[in-house]
């Protein structure tokens, strides 16, 4: 093993650093385990007719770089060491939460608040507007206002939401 070490390893380390594109650590981790193959297959290599083990060599050395690359891009990078604050500012988790919430709670009112709701906050109406648009007299859409907001108010309640 030390003669094998001796005589392949530095021009094996210098052909595997140029395919890990100069990454010493990674190269001699590749030359390493192309060793540790070799003396797991000392049996099969010297009953070999080949005059040279490098050729050999050079071919596992190449097909653990490629494997190594075919593992990485086949699964997701590892974030360890990687600052993730900046995924929680984009993280809008408590706002589809807040929408589904508001959403299930607003399916719980009545056609006609939900109409008068819809009118007002949604399309952006005055009161007397969607008055208009819905064809009721003005107090009526007041009326409905106050008792959709207040039913609202409560539906959220019953669901644990807190005003922010």
């Amino acid at each position: 093993m030390r003669l094998l070490y001796r005589e392949h390893a530095g021009p094996l380390l210098m052909f595997v650093l140029r395919l890990t594109g100069g990454d010493r650590q990674r190269a001699e981790d590749v030359v390493q385990e192309t060793l540790l193959r070799a003396w797991r297959n000392a049996d099969r290599l010297t009953t070999s007719t080949q005059p040279s083990l490098r050729p050999w060599l050079v071919t596992v050395a190449r097909r653990i770089v490629i494997d190594e690359h075919r593992s990485v891009q086949a699964r997701p990078q590892e974030m360890y060491d990687q600052d993730l604050s900046r995924f929680a500012e984009s993280d809008e988790t408590e706002q589809v939460v807040r929408r589904m919430t508001i959403t299930s709670a607003f399916k719980t009112l009545s056609p006609v608040h939900r109409e008068i709701i819809l009118a007002t906050y949604f399309r952006g109406r005055t009161v007397p507007e969607a008055a208009a648009e819905l064809g009721v007299p003005l107090g009526t859409a007041k009326s409905r206002v106050y008792y959709a907001l207040r039913a609202l108010r409560e539906a959220l309640e019953a669901r644990e939401v807190t005003e922010a």
